[in-house]
């Protein structure tokens, strides 16, 4: 085992298990993914360590945990359809699209769209969709979906992402405002119902293009 294999088995075994992720193909998923390829290059030290890594244009990688209770607790399927909505660095792209059929990824800024593309061709993944659009909307031309994940996080979901949904499909995001948000997963239960369950507490850089509360100053 080289260097990067190590930091990668050491990164699954001391930050990942410890949060509850335990299913076996999702730290398979994990395990060979290598996250160094969607790092920055003047981050590549941190590639496997428990932090977020800036990407610019306000936006960062989340720390490795994060990404991997989001896949753990939408409970991918092998012939799910997946959006995601955020693409950033690509690395949780890639993760999704390891764990399901197809993915449509949305990114806003197109500099990150950019890289992730070169990012995701050189991790070898080739079932992404990736798309230059406000996430905000969703992508109704692609869906519905069995899942959506968003990769960041939002004051609240909009209603038009919970609606290109399918029945029983999932919604995984990090919703609130700091200094504490809550990881909620969204599923639609019937043509117009949803559930939704707060499953734990974290913070995410914010989305681009999503609402955001008003501020009213006496």
């Amino acid at each position: 085992m080289n260097a990067t294999e190590q930091a990668r088995f050491n990164m699954v075994e001391q930050q990942i298990r410890p949060w509850q992720v335990l299913d076996p193909a999702v730290l398979h998923t994990l395990q060979h993914i290598p996250r160094e390829l969607f790092v920055p290059s003047t981050y590549q030290a941190l590639a496997y360590t428990d932090t977020e890594i800036p990407l610019g244009h306000g936006q960062a990688m989340v720390a490795p945990r994060i990404d991997a209770r989001l896949m753990h607790d939408v409970a991918l399927k092998p012939t799910d359809k997946v959006l995601e909505i955020g693409t950033g660095s690509g690395y949780l792209t890639a993760l999704l699209a390891d764990r399901s059929h197809h993915v449509v990824s949305l990114e806003i800024n197109p500099e990150l769209h950019a890289k992730a593309s070169t990012n995701l061709q050189s991790a070898g993944i080739s079932n992404v969709d990736l798309r230059m659009a406000d996430g905000s909307a969703g992508s109704l031309d692609a869906g519905p979906f069995d899942a959506i994940v968003l990769g960041g996080s939002v004051y609240e979901v909009p209603q038009a992402l919970l609606d290109q949904l399918k029945v029983g499909g999932r919604l995984i995001a990090i919703v609130g405002e700091e200094p504490v948000m809550q990881a909620t997963l969204y599923t639609r239960t019937s043509a117009s119902a949803w559930d939704h369950k707060a499953l734990w507490d974290t913070t995410a850089p914010r989305l681009l293009g999503f609402k955001q509360p008003s501020r009213f100053t006496f």
